[in-house]
């Protein structure tokens, strides 16, 4: 009768440890899944910030203007009919807070926005055309979504920020056609 015991206290643990082992396997699935939803919320967003920054320049009457305030986009009080380029402010998904880093101009003109986060992300290749100076980020703050108009003769004119930095005129013109980001997943 104490054999058996023993066996039966055996076959517990070895029952218990491969729970463990199955949790485990099962936490690290969900933090990847959860990862890349997050980057696809990224994507989406960032997306967003700029065709609405990209709206809002080509929308300028007059000379060509971009926005000296996120909340510019949410009512633009330019013309006589207020115009929403974009339906919110929205949250930082790497972050959880909309504590976007922005892209400024040497006027304090807002061009794009960008990631706070230094995590590395786990997508580094396989970007849509507008977005492939992602590919190899060192970090979601290198996930830049700024607009940059289309030049003369349908080239696109890059804005250079502070530091001599060009930005990537892979963004297509407001307007343009795009393939569509998919939507956030919630």
């Amino acid at each position: 009768m104490a054999v058996q015991r023993g066996f039966t206290y055996v076959g517990l643990l070895i029952a218990v440890a491969l729970a463990g082992v199955a949790l485990a396997a099962a936490g690290t699935l969900w933090s990847t899944t959860a990862k890349r939803d997050k980057e696809l919320d990224l994507l989406f967003v960032g997306d967003q910030y700029r065709r609405a920054i990209g709206s809002y320049y080509e929308g300028t009457p007059g000379a060509k203007r971009y926005p000296q305030r996120l909340e510019d986009l949410l009512e633009d009080k330019r013309l006589a009919v207020t115009r929403r380029h974009l339906r919110q402010v929205y949250a930082d998904p790497m972050t959880g807070q909309p504590d976007w880093e922005l892209v400024r101009l040497p006027d304090g003109a807002i061009v794009g926005v960008h990631s706070r986060s230094d995590a590395k992300p786990m997508k580094v290749a396989n970007f849509a055309s507008r977005d492939e100076s992602f590919a190899d980020a060192a970090s979601y703050r290198d996930w830049v979504f700024a607009y940059a108009p289309q030049g003369g003769g349908g080239k696109p004119a890059a804005p250079v920020i502070p530091g001599g930095t060009t930005l990537s005129t892979t963004a297509p013109a407001f307007g343009a056609p795009a393939a569509e980001a998919p939507p956030p997943r919630r």
